[in-house]
């Protein structure tokens, strides 16, 4: 669903205050709350401006507490509201972790259908940013792994803003990440109106037929560059956004990768237990038969996210993509 309207040109962080401004106006029944939210407008601004528009009942600052103010939001999303809960840093969640995997994602389960737990929580992830220890953390695959909650991604300005809307409107509970790294790194013309993107719908960036490179969040940028740089090589990659990380589009994974015979997939996070192998799983389940090469994977590294003169060699590179990309064609 889209209202036309006209267009203005947004960062990312800028499309996720435009999307709560929006949902707060329509729906009464849309609260935002979490550290530093209302009076500094959150920690990147991402609230800027709310609670001056709608007040401290609807832009709650709460105290530092992530398990206590989770566990209220997950009691007012049960009275029948949609409250969209900012955590700081992703790596600021695991006091709710409890909350959100024995209560949000159970909770219709656990009543047969008779409550849902419509909650948003957004939480900025990733490094490249200098922040320090537990500021950079990528553990989308902690969460992932429970059924009941669904794991948002986005990219791009465009897709931050309409998967936050129908985040919003979701009546189960999101976990919406938001890569702190390209909070302003770009703009894009998005739309002034409401509108949604699906969520669960995989997004192609870019068309190739030579190898199927898939990323998500930040890792996009990256692998579009690699993507460039393989193209000055006579190699031409398809590029992949997942937006979706639970549940997985696999039909648009199985499409490209059917159709170029080798896959390489990006991910920031550690590679043991990380999201890629997943993926991985479900290119050998669909696609087997397909493939010329073993899918490559390129991964941060096993070991907590380094401090800042590090931080640049933990995480992937379109060098180290290009590379993936060339072993998969050279085999």
């Amino acid at each position: 669903m889209i209202t036309e309207v006209g267009t203005k040109s947004l960062t990312l962080v800028q499309a996720v205050n435009d999307a709560l401004r929006i949902m707060l106006k329509e729906r009464e029944d849309v609260i935002v709350l979490g550290e530093d939210v209302g009076k500094n407008g959150g920690v990147f601004r991402a609230t800027d401006g709310l609670l001056e528009e709608f007040g401290e009942q609807r832009v709650i600052d709460t105290p530092l507490s992530e398990a206590g103010f989770t566990g209220a939001a997950i009691g007012m999303a049960l009275g029948g509201f949609r409250p969209v809960v900012e955590i700081q840093f992703l790596g600021f969640i695991y006091p709710a972790y409890e909350q959100i995997m024995t209560h949000a994602a159970r909770m219709r389960s656990r009543t047969r259908g008779h409550f849902a737990v419509p909650l948003v929580i957004r939480a900025p992830y990733g490094a490249g940013v200098r922040a320090p220890e537990i500021h950079s953390d990528s553990t989308e695959a902690l969460f992932t792994h429970m059924p009941g909650i669904k794991v948002v991604c986005p990219a791009s300005p465009y897709d931050a803003k309409g998967l936050l809307i129908a985040a919003i409107e979701d009546p189960d509970p999101v976990l919406f990440l938001e890569p702190m790294r390209s909070y302003r790194a770009f703009r894009e013309d998005v739309s002034e109106g409401k509108y949604t993107i699906e969520i669960g719908k995989g997004k192609k960036w870019r068309e190739g037929d030579d190898v199927t490179v898939i990323a998500w969040g930040a890792m996009v940028p990256v692998a579009m560059k690699a993507a460039e740089e393989a193209e000055k090589k006579g190699i031409d990659a398809d590029v992949i956004d997942l937006r979706t990380l639970y549940p997985l589009d696999k039909d648009i994974i199985a499409e490209s990768v059917q159709k170029t015979g080798r896959a390489v997939i990006v991910q920031e996070a550690h590679a043991t237990g990380g999201l890629a192998n997943d993926i991985l799983a479900v290119i050998n389940d669909t696609s087997f038969f397909y493939q010329h090469a073993p899918v490559e994977r390129v991964t941060g590294f096993d070991v907590p996210v380094p401090f800042f003169a590090y931080e640049d060699d933990y995480l992937p590179t379109p060098a180290r993509v290009l590379r993936a990309i060339e072993k998969v064609m050279s085999f």
